[in-house]
């Protein structure tokens, strides 16, 4: 299975070098401006309740009808919202969540491993439904570079926040949180050959792959990287 994991393009907040997790911040004109049709188009897309994840999916992929996933919100960064690190330095609340190594809950807000298990969880569980959807096919078509790009099977426009969370945890390469972070307007092209509960996927695949589908019959899911997309023109 391929997947396309995408960060939104960029907002005024994020050019302020704001906070803005939960807040339904749009797309900037100038970030707006930068995106560009992508060279594949999927029927589906799967994004966001925050209208910056909406926007980006119109303009990267404007046919595909969009669904909308409330498990793959950004971060609630609750009272630091709208403001910048700068502005904070002072700010005891915001100190002391710093000084946890941002591991704390903010307050108002999501303490950073609940926002990964909610993400995580919303993501696992549309590689699930896309294997089931998809499970007469299990040989998928290889991707290929260039004007030839092979359509993924599985198209999420998402956050900053939910793209660290999910290559943190399920990446085949290991990496600290912070060190998975892309630009606005790029994406991870991943491969996945497990997909924990899809055990008649894993029987055809094994079927059609013998040589290189892992052996456990419900794995963990793990993603390798394919390539790096990139939707911003400048780019």
């Amino acid at each position: 299975m391929k997947i396309a994991l995408i960060r939104h393009g960029e907002t005024a907040l994020q050019a302020a070098k704001k906070y803005q997790g939960s807040t339904d911040e749009p797309l900037s004109p100038e970030g707006a401006q930068k995106l560009s049709a992508a060279d594949f188009q999927p029927p589906v897309v799967y994004v966001t309740p925050l209208v910056r994840t909406q926007q980006t999916a119109r303009i990267l992929f404007p046919e595909a009808q969009q669904i909308v996933v409330p498990g793959l919100a950004e971060m609630d960064f609750g009272i630091f919202e709208g403001r910048s690190a700068e502005e904070m330095q002072d700010d005891t609340a915001y100190r002391q969540w710093v000084d946890s190594l941002c591991l704390a809950p903010c307050p108002g807000g999501e303490q950073k491993a609940d926002f990964c298990d909610r993400a995580c969880e919303a993501f696992c569980e549309l590689v699930r439904q896309t294997a089931e959807e998809n499970r007469s096919s299990a040989d998928m078509d290889a991707y290929t570079k260039g004007n030839g790009r092979t359509v993924p099977d599985l198209v999420v426009v998402a956050h900053g926040g939910v793209q660290m969370a999910i290559m943190e945890r399920f990446a085949e390469e290991k990496r600290d949180y912070w060190k998975w972070m892309l630009p606005s307007g790029c994406g991870y092209l991943l491969e996945t050959k497990t997909i924990p509960g899809c055990e008649d996927y894993h029987r055809k695949a094994r079927c059609l792959d013998r040589f290189n589908f892992p052996e456990e019959s419900n794995p963990d899911l793990k993603l390798r990287i394919l390539d790096i997309l990139c939707f911003m023109e400048d780019e």
